[in-house]
């Protein structure tokens, strides 16, 4: 939506919100927008976190990388990490989880943080066709994770 609207000329109250906290005017966010050149990334079921701009031009963001494991997978260490990593400016948290109940492990830190969480579906993927036999054995279905949020 934002890269269409950038194409358009239209200014969204989004793209208004990154022009002002990276201090650059909103022509110059629409222009990197529509060349594909940043993004806002947006959840609308997640209205409680801020709006961010990321790429050409603007601040460099922090990401921090948290997740469970089949050897060690401590749901409260991992929303912990989350937690410190944003009190310490994160801009963003990636959950790698690969064992011990990834879905609440995710339920937890996006209950818990204000920004952006990210993950790799194909993980879950790969990890869900191994319980169910091999990961060779997955299926064109099996690429395809339905949303859980």
């Amino acid at each position: 939506m934002q890269m269409v609207e950038a194409r358009r000329g239209g200014a969204t109250e989004d793209m208004k919100a990154v022009a002002k906290t990276e201090g650059r005017p909103v022509e110059f966010i629409m222009k990197k927008l529509a060349e594909g050149r940043l993004i806002i990334p947006r959840n609308v079921k997640r209205e409680d976190i801020g709006v961010k701009g990321i790429g050409e031009g603007l601040r460099t963001k922090v990401n921090a990388n948290v997740g469970t494991s089949p050897d060690y997978a401590d749901i409260d260490e991992e929303v912990e990490k989350a937690k410190v990593a944003v009190k310490y400016g994160a801009d963003s948290i990636m959950d790698l989880s690969i064992g011990g109940g990834i879905d609440e492990v995710r339920r937890q830190i996006l209950k818990t943080v204000n920004v952006p969480v990210g993950t790799v579906p194909i993980y879950q993927a790969g990890i869900e066709a191994a319980e169910g036999g091999s990961v060779v054995d997955m299926g064109s279905d099996d690429n395809y994770l339905k949303e859980k949020q």
